[in-house]
């Protein structure tokens, strides 16, 4: 392999929210659904087609999506993400990883596993399996779902034993065989990563598996802004960068905020791998009511 460019998009939130029974809100929905009322504001359906057709035209080698397609589990919006997930490209040209607004109630999983398997599944597998790995020349992307539901007003994750200890054996034998790996995960892998209630609830288990197995890159979203820290591995001086990623929906904002994506180009070196990555999205000085998307400077790893 001598070029890998891999594109990370995340927190989509694809509105409007589909006609619904009053019943299939006797939950947290309700509560979901009158916080949507206020953050339909936010997410612009034109930002978001804007961004995805200029990410297209950069031909990535693959897509990762790590998360919060939709926004409140309603059965009606399965369909809806599925659909936009098509427009990205091949299922075998990208990757995705449910967020907590996926996993947003106990009924939403089933859903999960049933609508999203070609973005969820290993190789040669056609089902949906936490983690899952999939080899792209030199390039292992491992996928990991930290969506699960919780109590209203709450929007943290968690991985559980069994993924990590998955995540930890394919680190270690994709390592072996000197691949690149990339962890795709929603919430920031790392402690303090997000606010209360928000955050990764076993992330020191999950730096601790990193900093014991390796990893060349983590990407994530959720916080809506571009966030880079890192997790450093116990026996060398190395580090690994987690890199999260603005929402790829959001109206013009703050430079942290506004709408972007990332592109991360990839290459084999005598050293290891050199990995450069860059952010594009909506431009701070497009005239009003234009949607402008352009490059928007390196993302220092």
């Amino acid at each position: 392999m001598t070029e890998f460019l891999l594109a990370h998009l995340s927190d989509a939130h694809i509105g409007p929210l589909p006609q619904f029974m009053r019943r299939e809100l006797m939950n947290k929905r309700f509560t979901g659904y009158m916080n949507w009322k206020r953050r339909a504001q936010i997410h612009d359906m034109d930002v978001l087609a804007a961004l995805v057709a200029d990410m297209k035209a950069q031909a990535p080698d693959h897509v990762a999506m790590t998360g919060d397609v939709m926004n409140i589990g309603l059965p009606g919006e399965f369909p809806i993400a599925r659909a936009w997930l098509e427009t990205l490209g091949d299922p075998r040209d990208v990757s995705f990883t449910p967020g907590n607004h996926d996993a947003y109630v106990r009924a939403a999983l089933p859903w999960i596993e049933q609508t999203f398997a070609p973005w969820c599944s290993s190789d040669g597998e056609g089902k949906t399996r936490f983690p899952f790995l999939r080899e792209r020349g030199d390039v292992a992307l491992i996928g990991l779902s930290s969506g699960v539901p919780t109590a209203p007003f709450m929007a943290s994750g968690r991985l559980g034993l069994d993924q990590r200890e998955k995540l930890a054996a394919l680190l270690e034998e994709t390592g072996r065989r000197g691949l690149m790996r990339v962890v795709m995960i929603h919430h920031p892998p790392t402690r303090g990563g997000a606010g209360f209630g928000r955050s990764l609830t076993d992330a020191r288990q999950l730096e601790s598996v990193i900093a014991r197995c390796g990893a060349e890159l983590i990407l994530h979203g959720h916080n809506h802004r571009l966030q880079v820290r890192h997790i450093h591995r116990r026996e060398s001086a190395s580090r690994v960068p987690c890199v999260g990623v603005a929402s790829c929906s959001a109206v013009p904002g703050t430079p942290l905020h506004r709408a972007a994506y990332h592109l991360y180009r990839v290459a084999r070196t005598q050293d290891g791998w050199s990995v450069e990555a860059r952010a594009r999205g909506v431009s701070a000085h497009a005239p009003a009511g234009a949607l402008h998307v352009s490059d928007l400077g390196p993302v220092a790893l």
